[in-house]
């Protein structure tokens, strides 16, 4: 709620700066004139903040809903009740799509390869 009303008071303040451009359409979230976000506005926008976070700028929206499933699934909630918060109409769509693993990967094949590239006098024979 207190994110809603800070959204309002932000918007209040949009709309006396635009004046008579503003166009009211009784939106949450607009753009400074009060017309709706488009797809391609909001894209550039979250590359904006992403870039000023230090992130990079090639982010998409669509990244957080990755971000969220997965991390939805890692605490264990279950794949049901994320479809469900997701929007999705099928949890195969949550599982297939957007669901990535964020727990530690089997690093057996990594520690083995560490071990076949050390310097040899690591692994305990002699240099030549």
């Amino acid at each position: 709620m207190d994110a809603l009303w800070v959204q309002r008071r932000r918007q209040a303040s949009d709309r006396a700066e635009a004046g008579e451009v503003w166009q009211e359409h009784g939106l949450v979230f607009t753009r400074s004139v009060g017309t709706e976000y488009e797809s391609h506005n909001l894209r550039r926008d979250f590359r904006l903040v992403t870039a000023a976070a230090g992130l990079g700028a090639r982010w998409v929206p669509k990244e957080l809903r990755t971000s969220f499933v997965s991390m939805m699934s890692y605490q264990g909630v279950p794949v049901e009740e994320i479809a469900r918060l997701a929007g999705h109409a099928s949890s195969r769509t949550t599982e297939v799509i957007y669901r990535r693993e964020v727990r530690p990967v089997i690093t057996t094949g990594a520690e083995v390869m560490d071990q076949i590239f050390q310097p040899r006098r690591a692994r305990g024979t002699a240099a030549s």
